[in-house]
């Protein structure tokens, strides 16, 4: 059976592992992530000869930022900006194999429909969180694109006077509720940037009311945008993927759903940072036998 290597760019780290057409991770590797694009690119190609092996037939990569699928085009990005680089041509003419890109958060939102949480949904909503915040829509088990780059869940708006966001608009959650707006509340509060959301969670239940802030602080305006998001869509689902995902789900019974129209069931993800080279991997041996990428 063919294999292939899934990439996931974050803004920490870069990951890559060898896929089976099953979705094993038969080998992985990380490195460092960068705002240099040409770093990126560098480090990419040296996974991807490191992974390399008889067998693989293809790469997927996801790609934080709005991705235009259809045309392997990065369009814009945050703290990874890749839209100034021919990404997959170029790393097809480096690893001589077909290279498939998406967005990040939709190739996660793949892996958990196909192994993870997200089986036996057909439409489901996943917000992943970690140095950003990025998002993915499924509706009768397809990615929701829109022109190209629907799913942008991270600038929904839940204040309008709030800080600027690296889109160029004020108040997205991304602002108020990924892992860098975490760090920010912390410090606000005059806790210590060494605090981790682990301490934070250990603090609120022994009644730490500065820590119980912090957590409130950062979970009302994603529940905002999850209850806004459920009001347009009406999943089946909303999971909580990234490397935050699931602290984030604990924190959001801090900010219990007020409004019964809106509410749908919330579930962290189950594949952690695995799903992101899973569902790039998948996407790419998906393409490689004829099938339209991000359908599952």
């Amino acid at each position: 059976m063919p294999l292939s290597i899934g990439i996931d760019i974050g803004g920490t780290n870069l990951r890559a592992a060898r896929i089976s057409a099953t979705g094993e991770i038969l080998e992985r590797i990380s490195d460092k992530s960068a705002p240099d694009p040409e770093l990126v690119l560098s480090r990419i190609a040296d996974m991807v000869r490191r992974l390399d092996a008889p067998g693989v037939a293809a790469i997927g990569i996801g790609v934080p930022g709005r991705v235009d699928a259809r045309l392997r085009r990065v369009l814009s990005g945050g703290y990874v900006n890749l839209a100034s680089v021919s990404l997959a041509e170029r790393l097809e003419g480096i690893a001589g194999k077909p290279v498939v890109i998406d967005n990040d958060c939709n190739m996660a939102l793949v892996a958990e429909m196909a192994l993870g949480a997200g089986r036996g949904h057909d439409s489901i909503v996943m917000f992943t969180i970690g140095t950003g915040i990025g998002g993915a829509v499924t509706q009768n088990r397809q990615i929701m694109r829109g022109r190209a780059t629907a799913g942008q869940l991270g600038h929904i708006t839940v204040d309008v006077n709030g800080e600027t966001c690296a889109c160029g608009r004020r108040g997205c959650v991304e602002t108020t509720s990924s892992g860098t707006a975490l760090g920010r509340h912390i410090a606000r509060a005059g806790l210590g940037a060494d605090v981790s959301v682990d301490q934070l969670f250990a603090r609120d239940a022994a009644g730490d009311i500065q820590a119980r802030g912090v957590l409130e602080a950062w979970a009302r305006p994603l529940r905002a945008a999850i209850d806004t998001t459920v009001a347009v869509l009406d999943p089946d689902l909303v999971l909580l993927g990234g490397g935050l995902g699931r602290a984030a789900h604990k924190a959001l019974a801090c900010a219990q759903a007020l409004a019964p129209w809106y509410q749908c069931k919330v579930e962290p993800a189950q594949l952690g940072d695995d799903a992101g080279v899973i569902g790039a991997g998948l996407q790419a041996l998906a393409g490689e036998a004829g099938m339209t990428p991000a359908l599952v």
